[in-house]
């Protein structure tokens, strides 16, 4: 039986709350997992947007070591007081003008949508002499008012990005739109399984990134390797996580 997080807003969400959410996120991750039969791991990902430090660093406390920055002026503000022991990724609209900030701040990009950004991405990696690893983002509602890669420009995209010697493409990332969020879902991990028959140097790609509060147990049905967790961990708030 799925259990329910705490339905509090994010200001009136205390430690206690944070630890019964993701108690919950963890019992409904596992329960999700098994009606699809998967014996792999999903990681469950703190998305930290707006979230004071000290309720980031409890749920580090509890276990969560990988976390998710939208901002980056708000990242860096808060970098220097997460647990070293923490993988950060970032996962909102990264401008290419922005991507210098961060480069040797995070571990991996999620939100690579189009082929300039990759490109960007793997010039500042070649400056800090390290390789950077992406998620190409997948815009699978065609929807305007969202950035990512079409499905039909996917391949071609994908195929250039992957001759980028400083980068390596890890998988996809994907929101899909509001409503019919399985059919969407499984769509992504169609695509993400013709991309790694269809072009060989991204045959080892093994990162999933879909699926958020709403939506994550449909998520990891198809697929999902990391869930992109905020108002079911810290509370709700009155904008789209």
């Amino acid at each position: 039986m799925t259990e329910k997080c705490c339905d509090l807003p994010a200001e009136q969400t205390g430690f206690k709350e944070i630890e019964q959410n993701l108690k919950a996120v963890r019992y409904n991750t596992v329960e999700a997992m098994d009606k699809a039969g998967r014996t792999d791991k999903v990681n469950i990902m703190a998305v930290t947007k707006t979230v004071p430090v000290e309720k980031i660093n409890y749920a580090e406390s509890l276990g969560i070591d990988l976390l998710g920055e939208n901002r980056v002026q708000e990242f860096l503000s808060k970098y220097e007081s997460y647990s070293k022991s923490s993988e950060v990724h970032f996962i909102g609209t990264l401008q290419t003008n922005k991507i210098k900030y961060i480069i040797d701040k995070v571990s991996m990009i999620h939100s690579v949508g189009s082929l300039k950004a990759a490109q960007e991405i793997d010039k500042r990696a070649i400056e800090h002499k390290l390789t950077m690893d992406i998620l190409l983002e997948v815009n699978i509602g065609g929807e305007e008012s969202k950035s990512g890669i079409t499905p039909d420009a996917l391949f071609d995209t994908a195929s250039a990005a992957a001759e980028l010697r400083n980068v390596n493409i890890r998988g996809l990332m994907t929101i899909p739109p509001p409503g019919g969020n399985e059919i969407y879902f499984a769509r992504t991990q169609e695509l993400f399984n013709e991309l790694k028959i269809k072009c060989h140097a991204l045959s080892k790609m093994d990162v999933l990134s879909m699926g958020m509060s709403a939506d994550y147990a449909a998520a990891i049905k198809y697929g999902s390797t990391i869930i992109r967790i905020g108002s079911a961990l810290f509370g709700y708030r009155n904008y789209n996580i």
